[in-house]
């Protein structure tokens, strides 16, 4: 599992990208109302505008791993709850998990391009 993101939610976009870019100077990737990202070497710090399921000032993390089927499967019996189904888009698997305080988390694997089904399904 390897950290490739963490999504900082915000209600001002511009205030937010001006403090990482111009306070932390942090390089700024792209910027738009709706998303932005900084490179920060192996992990992007992307900036998302906050919501009621998702407040000012609170964050995500998000993690990738290479098989989205196993890693659930271990997840899982290790107890930890699932809150979003693994869903294809922009091609590869994404889904959400909590921890035992109730951040979430999202999880990323690549999608083979014959893949056709959830990797859930156990019908590889």
């Amino acid at each position: 599992m390897q950290l490739v993101y963490v999504i900082v939610f915000v209600d001002d976009m511009s205030a937010g990208v001006s403090f990482y870019r111009e306070t932390l100077r942090l390089p700024l990737r792209f910027s738009s109302p709706h998303w932005s990202e900084f490179n920060t070497g192996a992990t992007t710090l992307a900036l998302h505008p906050s919501s009621r399921e998702n407040p000012a000032g609170t964050a995500q993390l998000g993690f990738r791993v290479p098989d989205m089927a196993s890693c659930r499967t271990e997840l899982e019996r290790a107890g930890v709850k699932f809150t979003r189904e693994p869903t294809a888009e922009h091609g590869v698997w994404l889904a959400e998990f909590m921890e035992p305080a109730g951040m979430r988390f999202s999880l990323s694997a690549p999608v083979a391009p014959e893949a056709a089904h959830r990797p859930d399904t156990g019908d590889n």
